[in-house]
């Protein structure tokens, strides 16, 4: 399927599921499960929380998908489900993310540094080191190849500063990948 046929499929199994068809509801399980398993693992220190983070964001969305208005924001808005059931998870662990003070300007697409494939498994491992909101713009961004404007619909800030976020989280990465 191309990516436009891809998205109609997708609206059209959102709205499926929104009439109680089960067999959507598995299929988006399907389609996301393993996304926001590794979304949940990159943004949670207590890795064994994830798969019971996991249910709960597919509680509420089950809960929540017939409220959903506009079926082709089903993405961004299971992402701000997930990413509210880990702010939970760390408000109550006493473990909140910690802000980045970064100025919010505009930064291009082109500026920063580049990874090569063979990188991959160094670059996963360094996730895991960097500060919460760097580890979730680079996820989002990269991972799950979302645009800025989902981006900033998902985490809550304006484009400029999901630019910004991601410009300095792409240079902190590749700090922690410099040999040294």
């Amino acid at each position: 399927m191309n990516d436009s046929t891809e998205r109609l499929y997708e609206r059209l199994l959102v709205m499926r599921c929104q009439t109680g068809d089960e067999h959507a509801f598995a299929e988006l399980v399907e389609r996301y499960g393993p996304r926001l398993r590794y979304f949940l693992r990159k943004l949670l220190a207590n890795r064994d929380r994830t798969e019971d983070l996991l249910q709960e964001v597919w509680i509420e969305v089950f809960r929540q998908v017939p409220r959903l208005q506009d079926a082709g924001a089903f993405k961004a808005w299971i992402y701000r489900i997930t990413r509210g059931k880990v702010a939970l998870e760390l408000r109550q662990s006493g473990r909140e993310p910690q802000a980045i003070d970064c100025a919010e300007q505009v930064v291009s697409r082109e500026d920063g540094p580049r990874f090569a494939a063979e990188d991959a498994a160094r670059v996963h491992v360094a996730l895991d080191r960097l500060p919460f909101p760097h580890r979730e713009v680079l996820t989002l961004r990269f991972l799950e190849d979302m645009r800025y404007e989902e981006i900033g619909e998902i985490i809550g800030c304006p484009l400029g500063t999901v630019r910004s976020r991601i410009h300095y989280a792409k240079l902190a990465l590749e700090r922690l990948l410099r040999p040294d």
